[in-house]
């Protein structure tokens, strides 16, 4: 059932990223096949899957087409908030048409972890008001926000703590602003969402009001190992076309058997954070599997030569792929080493 998911999303990829489309089909078909059940507990519907083996079925997917796994991990992020809230009933409403499909969710707490966090004033500030909150400000960074009927949203208070809630998109005041034309990835639709005076009653309060509500990363969360997963899975689809090259030019074996290599390396340490051990840092393991996308793409695109620095080939893509883990969920120490390293220090 994965081989056959495989093969329908790496058959779309160039299309999904030259057009800009929605990978809605690819959705749909990651939906059918339980892909959102993976890692939710049986007595939730899901499938139960072990940490080892949801990484996985990630660095398959990633492999194939990077924009579908990419948006598979924002319903994902708001089934992993609603199964850890105390809130039963916003759980029961909504985890099973998640995790079915049949409505789409998004993550918007960038803004509160590793987007902006620099800036002084928030971006978005929940003042409490009898009954409920009022939110006001943005989201900068929201991918699928257009094709979502409700956000996983974190907000600070005036007093300093966060809060966190399940946003319908219907809101009178919610309003999602046109996706961004980025580097890479565009098919996302990310962009800024805006709160002008939404309210919103205590009972879509998923957790809060909590000082440092954001403040630990988790398997799952930003920064994780999941996010490593993406990476190390775009590095693979790389190194596979990478490989086709060097089957009939021997003088690529050697770069390509050096980088697959580190790859097995990155990979094997990856499985074993899954397992609970620690062969290295969650950070360590970002830098690394970050660092990997792209050299990998690059490797590619060299020895595509000429005809990988056209449009519609997927040496191109790749490398533009590859950027977009220098600034999603980037932690600063994963930051630092990515400039260490092409600083040459």
């Amino acid at each position: 059932m994965l081989a056959a998911l495989c093969r329908l999303l790496r058959s779309h990829a160039a299309e999904v990223d030259s057009q800009g489309l929605w990978p809605a089909a690819q959705l749909a078909a990651c939906a059918e096949q339980g892909v959102y059940r993976w890692g939710l507990p049986r007595e939730h519907g899901g499938l139960a899957w072990s940490e080892a083996d949801l990484v996985r079925g990630l660095l398959q997917l990633a492999s194939c087409c990077l924009t579908t796994t990419f948006l598979l991990t924002q319903p994902a992020g708001c089934l992993r908030r609603l199964i850890d809230s105390p809130n039963h009933a916003l759980r029961d409403r909504y985890l099973e048409p998640l995790a079915s499909g049949k409505i789409f969710g998004a993550v918007g707490i960038a803004h509160l972890t590793t987007s902006r966090r620099h800036l002084a004033r928030p971006m978005l500030v929940a003042t409490r008001r009898p009954g409920g909150f009022t939110l006001q400000g943005q989201i900068p960074w929201v991918s699928g926000g257009s094709q979502a009927e409700v956000l996983v949203v974190g907000a600070s208070c005036p007093d300093g703590q966060q809060l966190l809630l399940l946003v319908p998109t219907s809101s009178a005041g919610v309003c999602v602003e046109p996706p961004l034309r980025m580097v890479g990835l565009s098919a996302t639709r990310t962009g800024p969402v805006r709160f002008d005076q939404v309210r919103l009653d205590d009972e879509w309060i998923l957790a809060g009001p909590a000082p440092d509500l954001f403040a630990q990363r988790g398997r799952a969360g930003t920064g994780s190992i999941h996010t490593s997963a993406l990476a190390l899975g775009h590095a693979r689809g790389a190194l596979s076309l990478l490989e086709s090259e060097a089957s009939t030019r021997a003088e690529l074996v050697p770069a390509w058997q050096a980088l697959e290599a580190e790859y097995a390396q990155a990979e094997q340490n990856l499985l074993a954070l899954a397992a609970g051990d620690t062969p290295c840092t969650p950070d360590a393991l970002r830098a690394a599997a970050n660092s990997l996308a792209l050299r990998c793409a690059q490797a590619l695109l060299a020895a595509s030569k000429g005809s990988g620095y056209i449009e519609g080939h997927p040496a191109g893509r790749y490398c533009r792929e590859a950027l977009f883990f220098l600034v999603w969920s980037c932690p600063q120490p994963v930051v630092a080493a990515a400039l260490c390293e092409l600083a040459g220090l």
